[in-house]
Protein backbone atom coordinates (compact mmCIF):
# COMPACT_ATOMS: atom_id res chain seq x y z
CA UNK A 1 0.00 0.00 0.00
CA UNK A 2 2.57 2.57 -0.75
CA UNK A 3 0.85 4.24 -3.44
CA UNK A 4 -0.66 7.62 -1.51
CA UNK A 5 -4.25 7.23 -3.00
CA UNK A 6 -4.54 3.70 -1.52
CA UNK A 7 -3.68 4.98 1.73
CA UNK A 8 -6.00 8.20 1.64
CA UNK A 9 -8.94 5.24 0.82
CA UNK A 10 -7.96 3.08 3.20
CA UNK A 11 -7.83 5.90 5.69
CA UNK A 12 -11.37 7.00 4.73
CA UNK A 13 -13.14 3.70 4.61
CA UNK A 14 -11.53 3.29 8.43
CA UNK A 15 -13.60 6.51 9.65
CA UNK A 16 -16.47 5.85 7.58
CA UNK A 17 -17.01 1.99 8.93
CA UNK A 18 -16.26 3.23 12.07
CA UNK A 19 -19.17 6.09 12.28
CA UNK A 20 -21.76 3.32 10.52
CA UNK A 21 -20.83 1.00 13.24
CA UNK A 22 -21.17 3.67 15.97
CA UNK A 23 -24.36 5.10 14.72
CA UNK A 24 -26.74 3.31 12.39
CA UNK A 25 -26.05 -0.55 13.07
CA UNK A 26 -28.37 -0.97 15.24
CA UNK A 27 -27.26 -5.28 15.84
CA UNK A 28 -27.82 -6.35 19.18
CA UNK A 29 -24.95 -8.73 18.67
CA UNK A 30 -22.72 -6.22 17.93
CA UNK A 31 -19.99 -5.62 20.82
CA UNK A 32 -17.63 -3.03 21.73
CA UNK A 33 -16.08 -3.10 18.34
CA UNK A 34 -12.65 -1.11 17.88
CA UNK A 35 -11.62 -0.65 14.08
CA UNK A 36 -7.82 -0.95 14.01
CA UNK A 37 -6.73 -1.11 10.67
CA UNK A 38 -8.02 -1.12 6.74
CA UNK A 39 -5.58 -2.60 4.07
CA UNK A 40 -6.74 -2.05 0.73
CA UNK A 41 -4.73 -3.85 -2.58
CA UNK A 42 -3.31 -1.60 -5.41
CA UNK A 43 -6.60 -2.02 -7.31
CA UNK A 44 -8.84 -0.74 -4.69
CA UNK A 45 -10.68 -4.50 -5.50
CA UNK A 46 -10.58 -5.58 -2.04
CA UNK A 47 -10.69 -3.69 1.48
CA UNK A 48 -9.61 -5.85 4.21
CA UNK A 49 -10.93 -4.27 7.60
CA UNK A 50 -9.23 -5.39 11.60
CA UNK A 51 -11.29 -5.05 14.12
CA UNK A 52 -10.80 -5.80 18.03
CA UNK A 53 -13.68 -6.73 20.38
CA UNK A 54 -13.75 -6.00 23.94
CA UNK A 55 -15.13 -9.13 25.90
CA UNK A 56 -14.72 -12.97 25.82
CA UNK A 57 -14.55 -15.61 22.73
CA UNK A 58 -18.27 -15.61 22.76
CA UNK A 59 -18.53 -11.54 22.11
CA UNK A 60 -16.24 -11.92 19.44
CA UNK A 61 -18.08 -14.31 17.46
CA UNK A 62 -21.48 -12.93 17.85
CA UNK A 63 -19.29 -9.88 16.54
CA UNK A 64 -18.17 -11.54 13.78
CA UNK A 65 -21.54 -12.62 12.88
CA UNK A 66 -23.53 -9.19 13.33
CA UNK A 67 -20.78 -7.42 10.84
CA UNK A 68 -20.87 -10.35 8.31
CA UNK A 69 -24.91 -9.54 8.09
CA UNK A 70 -24.33 -5.82 8.20
CA UNK A 71 -21.79 -5.83 5.49
CA UNK A 72 -23.56 -4.69 2.46
CA UNK A 73 -25.09 -2.27 4.13
CA UNK A 74 -21.66 -1.35 4.88
CA UNK A 75 -20.46 -1.00 1.77
CA UNK A 76 -23.15 0.43 0.12
CA UNK A 77 -22.34 3.62 2.70
CA UNK A 78 -18.63 3.58 1.77
CA UNK A 79 -19.71 3.52 -1.90
CA UNK A 80 -22.20 6.08 -1.45
CA UNK A 81 -19.36 8.30 0.82
CA UNK A 82 -15.96 7.56 -1.52
CA UNK A 83 -17.88 8.24 -5.07
CA UNK A 84 -15.82 5.81 -6.70
CA UNK A 85 -16.86 3.50 -9.77
CA UNK A 86 -15.45 0.61 -8.79
CA UNK A 87 -16.24 0.01 -4.55
CA UNK A 88 -14.06 -2.44 -3.17
CA UNK A 89 -15.10 -5.86 -1.46
CA UNK A 90 -15.06 -5.44 2.45
CA UNK A 91 -14.09 -8.73 4.19
CA UNK A 92 -14.07 -8.14 8.02
CA UNK A 93 -10.43 -9.54 10.08
CA UNK A 94 -10.28 -10.04 14.11
CA UNK A 95 -7.03 -8.54 15.10
CA UNK A 96 -4.65 -10.26 16.48
CA UNK A 97 -2.74 -7.50 18.36
CA UNK A 98 -4.44 -7.39 21.25
CA UNK A 99 -3.47 -11.23 22.12
CA UNK A 100 -0.23 -10.91 21.00
CA UNK A 101 0.72 -7.56 23.18
CA UNK A 102 -1.01 -9.97 25.98
CA UNK A 103 1.42 -12.53 25.48
CA UNK A 104 4.91 -9.73 24.93
CA UNK A 105 3.22 -7.96 28.64
CA UNK A 106 3.96 -11.82 29.90
CA UNK A 107 7.17 -12.60 28.43
CA UNK A 108 8.27 -9.08 29.54
CA UNK A 109 6.85 -9.63 33.70
CA UNK A 110 8.76 -13.21 33.52
CA UNK A 111 11.95 -11.54 32.57
CA UNK A 112 11.06 -8.71 35.09
CA UNK A 113 10.88 -11.34 37.78
CA UNK A 114 13.79 -13.36 36.67
CA UNK A 115 15.90 -10.23 36.62
CA UNK A 116 14.86 -9.18 40.42
CA UNK A 117 15.58 -13.20 41.64
CA UNK A 118 18.95 -12.67 39.80
CA UNK A 119 20.00 -9.31 41.56
CA UNK A 120 18.55 -10.62 44.87
CA UNK A 121 21.06 -13.82 44.81
CA UNK A 122 23.67 -11.42 43.84
CA UNK A 123 24.12 -9.70 46.96
CA UNK A 124 27.17 -7.56 47.39
CA UNK A 125 29.91 -9.76 46.28
CA UNK A 126 31.88 -9.05 43.48
CA UNK A 127 32.33 -11.63 40.56
CA UNK A 128 36.03 -10.91 40.89
CA UNK A 129 38.65 -9.48 42.92
CA UNK A 130 38.10 -6.63 45.15
CA UNK A 131 40.05 -4.03 43.24
CA UNK A 132 40.00 -4.91 39.71
CA UNK A 133 42.49 -2.75 38.82
CA UNK A 134 45.91 -3.21 37.74
CA UNK A 135 48.52 -1.90 40.40
CA UNK A 136 51.73 -1.08 38.47
CA UNK A 137 54.35 -3.33 39.57
CA UNK A 138 56.96 -2.44 42.31
CA UNK A 139 60.64 -3.52 42.35
CA UNK A 140 61.46 -4.15 46.15
CA UNK A 141 65.11 -4.24 45.89
CA UNK A 142 67.08 -1.49 44.68
CA UNK A 143 70.49 -2.64 45.92
CA UNK A 144 69.83 -5.67 43.30
CA UNK A 145 68.99 -3.38 40.38
CA UNK A 146 72.39 -1.71 40.82
CA UNK A 147 74.21 -4.97 40.83
CA UNK A 148 72.40 -5.97 37.89
CA UNK A 149 73.24 -2.37 35.89
CA UNK A 150 77.36 -2.98 37.21
CA UNK A 151 77.62 -6.43 35.39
Amino acid sequence: MSNPRVRKIADRIQVIVAEMLERRIKDPRLGFVTITDVRVTGDSQQASIFYTVLGADEELASTAAALESAKGVIRSEVAKQLGMRIVPTLTFIPDALPETARALDEVLARAKQQDDEVAARRGSAYAGEADPYKKPRVIEDEDDLDEDLDD
